[in-house]
């Protein structure tokens, strides 16, 4: 099992489930069984990825009287937002440069065509 902050994240965010819970928490705190109510799972279930969101650092669970919520927390998120644009912009600059050698590639073509 992945170790590093960065890879928790990505693993806990590669499940729907996990990113749909994720984004009901954008809302606002929650239990564990109001997170469960629109998934065909049981709560056990849903427990289980809470465990994995929370090892990730992407929720806290706090403890308020008979309930535990459930809250977002933003930065690892951020963290991998920062990894992803990092290397977004790299990829970018192939591209573009990748479709100026392909762009001459067929320039040249045209030109043996023609002449």
């Amino acid at each position: 099992m992945p170790e590093d902050q960065l890879s928790l994240t990505f693993h806990a965010l590669a499940d729907p489930t996990r990113r749909a819970i994720l984004a009901r928490l954008a809302d606002g705190e929650a239990t564990v069984n109001e997170l469960a109510e629109p998934f065909p799972v049981s709560v056990q279930a849903i427990s289980k990825h809470l465990k994995v969101l929370e090892r990730a650092g992407l929720i806290t669970r706090g403890r308020a009287a008979q309930w535990r919520p459930c809250r977002l927390r933003t930065e690892p998120l951020e963290n991998a937002s920062e990894w992803i644009e990092r290397y977004r912009q790299v990829w970018s600059d192939r591209f573009d440069r990748l479709d100026a050698e392909i762009q001459a590639i067929q320039r040249g073509k045209k030109d043996d065509d023609n002449g």
